[in-house]
């Protein structure tokens, strides 16, 4: 067989191949050691009789080149850059991560003039990437106990606990900030980005003097907002920052926070000597309800 043949995949990721870079053939059916590939244009009006048989090894053993149509090569080429994007989203194992876009333009350059446009197939591989992206998580203890995305570009695992009621973040850079700046430490929940199995993130930040910076040094994502869960953010913040300081506890001399009780009275039990300043703006917000 001189004609030009490649393995693409159809819309619903099965066997194709295309032939000169003009006929697409879809898999029929598979026997023992063959498989039988019929022209795409055989169920319309066009009633084409070309197939193509190949052995186990994807060898042609048959090739019959009957075709009643022309060829359509900008269909084809359709084809082609879809297959390869995919191909090229499977190997990437945080799909988080692709540009494809990118990805598009490096192939675009490969097939030449007869190439569609990007946004012809954006919508199409924007659903193949969300499809090799993890199940949504829609209850708490659905969140896994390990996985890839705990890992940063450093290969550090920022995910330090998790149980039933919280999951807490923290990289060793953050520890690293929190053990030199822990003078002034600023707890705060917020409910807008909370995702939707998780009550609130709860978000701890330090201020670094130096450069006049603000930085979160642990996030997270909390199932309630009772006591005892915020003296579990405390305790394993404690737990994690004397591990990275020489087994010698970080004790934060002032935390600023709202008016919420449960956090003030954790941050007391597990850090007895702290200093409680409260928001002004919280304070403000208080006196406004308190009078209507």
């Amino acid at each position: 067989m001189d004609d030009q043949l490649e393995i693409s995949e159809t819309n619903k990721e099965k066997n194709q191949i295309i032939v000169n870079k003009k006929y697409k053939f879809n898999l029929r059916y598979i026997t023992n050691s063959t498989k039988l590939f019929k022209c795409t244009e055989y169920k319309t009006v066009k009633k084409c009789k070309s197939y193509i048989i190949l052995n186990d090894n994807n060898k042609v053993r048959k090739y019959e080149n009957k075709h009643t149509h022309p060829g359509k090569e900008y269909d084809v080429s359709v084809s082609i850059v879809k297959h390869k994007m995919k191909n090229e989203i499977r190997k990437t194992s945080i799909p988080f991560d692709i540009n494809p876009k990118h990805i598009y333009n490096e192939i675009s350059e490969e097939i030449g003039l007869i190439c569609p446009e990007y946004n012809s197939i954006k919508s199409q591989i924007s659903r193949y990437i969300k499809k090799q992206l993890p199940p949504d998580i829609s209850k708490f203890n659905e969140i896994p106990d390990e996985s890839e995305y705990y890992i940063n570009e450093r290969d550090e695992n920022f995910m330090i606990f998790k149980n039933s009621n919280i999951i807490i973040f923290q990289s060793p850079f953050q520890t690293e900030l929190f053990i030199k700046y822990n003078e002034n430490m600023f707890a705060d929940g917020t409910f807008y980005i909370a995702p939707i199995f998780g009550y609130q993130v709860f978000i701890k930040r330090i201020y670094a003097p130096e450069i006049n910076r603000f930085y979160i040094t642990s996030l997270s994502i909390l199932n309630n907002k009772e006591q005892a869960t915020y003296e579990l953010s405390f305790e394993e913040l404690k737990k994690n920052t004397s591990k990275y300081n020489n087994n010698i506890i970080v004790t934060p001399k002032i935390l600023h926070c709202d008016f919420e009780k449960g956090i003030s009275n954790a941050a007391i039990k597990i850090f007895p000597n702290i200093t409680i300043k409260y928001c002004v703006w919280h304070y403000k917000r208080s006196l406004e309800v308190q009078k209507k």
